[in-house]
């Protein structure tokens, strides 16, 4: 899954738009630690570069999609201080996918990182759970995210705020999410 909000309004990234690609989702966070692996962490980093790839062809940017991948402790661990998974897996995870030629770094702490992404210092950032991502991108547009299902046979595209069931038949919902879904789609179909 990535949330994604499309470019042309302030903060929300480079010419290409910012996405937020999560290595864990819906689980409690005393089960993500689990999920946090080298191999899946490179998975999303190959799937944010592949889909940048895309979405930066399609609307004409050139050179290659800028990733960040987020640490998953305060401050990045400060050198296992907090934590050994920026070392013994982060790390070794974005080195993985630098020896692809994707241009990648991190394990970077999320509180810096984010407001560099936003301002269009990356493409996407890999984050290593649920909260972590959403709430940071749902803070900046919640109403013009876009979820992109990655790694599918097709593109899919929704709102990323959900289906707002408790609104329904109200003449409250708002438009926009859908617009923005549906033009992300239309992108993707032209790579």
């Amino acid at each position: 899954m990535m949330l994604y909000l499309p470019p042309g309004r302030p903060r929300h990234g480079g010419p290409a738009g910012f996405g937020v690609v999560h290595v864990t989702l819906h689980m409690a966070l005393r089960d993500i630690f689990d999920h946090i692996t080298v191999d899946n962490i490179d998975e999303k980093i190959r799937l944010a570069h592949s889909v940048f790839t895309r979405i930066r062809k399609a609307m004409g940017v050139l050179g290659a999609p800028r990733i960040a991948v987020a640490a998953l402790n305060p401050h990045a661990g400060e050198s296992g201080r907090f934590g050994f998974e920026e070392q013994s897996i982060i790390g070794p995870a974005v080195l993985k996918a630098k020896a692809s030629n994707i241009d990648v770094e991190g394990p970077l702490a999320t509180d810096t990182l984010m407001p560099k992404a936003v301002d269009g210092g990356y493409d996407a950032v890999v984050a290593m759970y649920h909260d972590q991502g959403h709430i940071a991108l749902k803070l900046l547009d919640m109403f013009d995210a876009v979820n992109v299902t990655l790694g599918l046979p097709i593109i899919r595209t929704s709102v990323a705020h959900g289906t707002a069931h408790d609104i329904a038949w109200q003449n409250r919902a708002k438009s926009s999410g859908m617009v923005q879904a549906v033009l992300t789609a239309a992108r993707l179909t032209v790579t």
